[in-house]
């Protein structure tokens, strides 16, 4: 975990109301800094009093030991977000009240950083009642409208793939490296004929939204991103996809029968999640989609709030990395925290 205690210029002491910030798929806690102070959502969060703590998912670049395994073994990436969501998510949390004496803490996540979350409160109950209130920026739990046609190319073959990745040996998916290097140094830099590739990756993805890109900051950004993940994070989102239901990890109706008792995995208990949830949603999202948004906030009894994102052309990565975050998201996001202090 990475924390900001307090601001550049405000160092009040004494207690403070305590933020934990979990970021997406293949990122870090990196991305709620990237974009320097005043403008990335940690430091503006801590330059207004609060103490920000920020987890990293279990695979990521920061977040790479164990007790007992090592990353290259293959025993180690036997974990998709469900672990991060059971195991880890809560051992964060208890960590940062342990450590801060806080009864308890605002949560904000960031798509996966969503997922996980649901994934904590619907499994594990009691850790409803450690968090006051919970900031969903492009929520995930459903997929069966995302838009971007190279998710939608792969997702279908999602457990074929998975096989393909244990035959060859592979468990982590676009760790932290070379490719950062070269992208960050030279592909992905202002004035390289290049970075038009780098661009359209992104938004092949997430969504178009030139406006709001920062292409300077382009390279710190891909510099940073991916930081990492394991395969069977990317085939559990694809068997969502695939099912349309929410549900736990398919490891094949006979090992199914073996760790649930059921042929079929289980389905997340959304019925069990009481901290109240704010929807944070974009029109022009390709991954969280409006519609799938919208099933959630129906799914979901916790939910005080859902907020559409006034810009048509704000896409999912936008939420962290747009050059005008904090007037179309931060500023009310804030406000909603205020109320939970």
């Amino acid at each position: 975990m990475h924390r900001v205690p307090n601001g550049k210029y405000n160092a009040k002491k004494g207690p403070k109301p305590v933020v934990l910030l979990q970021h997406g798929v293949l990122s870090s806690s990196a991305e709620w800094v990237l974009m320097t102070p005043g403008k990335g959502l940690a430091y503006i969060l801590a330059e207004i009093g609060y103490d920000v703590w920020m987890g990293n998912a279990r695979g990521n670049t920061y977040s790479r030991h164990h007790k007992s395994l090592v990353a290259t073994s293959s025993e180690f990436w036997k974990f998709s977000w469900h672990e991060i969501g059971y195991y880890d998510l809560p051992a964060m949390i208890d960590y940062v009240i342990k450590e801060t004496g806080a009864p308890k803490i605002q949560y904000i996540g960031f798509s996966q950083g969503t997922t996980v979350f649901w994934v904590m409160t619907s499994t594990r109950p009691e850790y409803n009642d450690k968090v006051s209130a919970m900031q969903a920026l492009a929520p995930v739990v459903y997929l069966r409208n995302v838009r971007s046609p190279l998710v939608k190319a792969i997702a279908p073959f999602t457990n074929t793939l998975e096989i393909i990745f244990k035959l060859l040996g592979k468990n982590e998916l676009l760790p932290n490296g070379k490719i950062n290097e070269l992208a960050g140094q030279t592909v992905c830099v202002e004035e390289a004929i290049t970075q038009f590739l780098c661009t359209n990756l992104l938004f092949l993805v997430c969504g178009f939204n030139e406006e709001q890109l920062n292409k300077t900051m382009l390279p710190v950004v891909m510099g940073h991103t991916p930081a990492g993940s394991s395969t069977r994070q990317f085939v559990h989102f694809g068997q969502i996809y695939k099912s349309d239901e929410f549900l736990q990890f398919n490891h094949g109706w006979i090992k199914n029968k073996f760790v649930y008792g059921t042929f079929r995995p289980p389905a997340y208990n959304l019925s069990a999640i009481r901290t109240p949830a704010f929807l944070h949603y974009a029109d022009n999202d390709w991954l969280s989609t409006p519609n799938d948004v919208h099933r959630l906030s129906r799914s979901l009894k916790s939910v005080v709030g859902k907020f559409r994102v006034p810009m048509p052309e704000f896409n999912h990565l936008d939420f962290v990395f747009a050059i005008n975050a904090t007037n179309y998201i931060y500023s009310r996001l804030i406000n909603i925290m205020e109320q939970f202090k």
